[in-house]
């Protein structure tokens, strides 16, 4: 099970708590990732991704281990330490304005 840690406005979209587990089948990459979120909490696919393009929508940031993950291929492998469930993968909604 991979931990997620979501941002407010994306947990109560969702109707969950601060952090949720999902399971990925297979390699853990951010795809993969991205992937059992949104079959697990349907109403979060087009929040984080586009409906039709599927490229990462422009105030959304992807996390693990310190590291911005956000311009990585969805192919990219998670590190060790999300995998095995020591970090959570986070979503960050980013900042803008003045």
């Amino acid at each position: 099970m991979i931990r997620v840690v979501l941002p407010a406005h994306l947990r109560t979209l969702a109707g969950t708590g601060g952090e949720v587990m999902v399971d990925v089948a297979g390699h853990v990459t951010i795809g993969a990732v991205l992937d059992s979120l949104e079959r697990r909490y349907p109403v979060l696919e087009g929040a984080l991704r586009d409906h039709v393009t599927r490229k990462r929508r422009p105030f959304v940031r992807f996390y693990a281990c310190e590291h911005d993950y956000s311009h990585h291929s969805y192919e990219t492998p998670l590190p060790d330490a999300v995998v095995s469930g020591k970090e959570p993968f986070l979503v960050v909604g980013a900042m803008a304005g003045g």
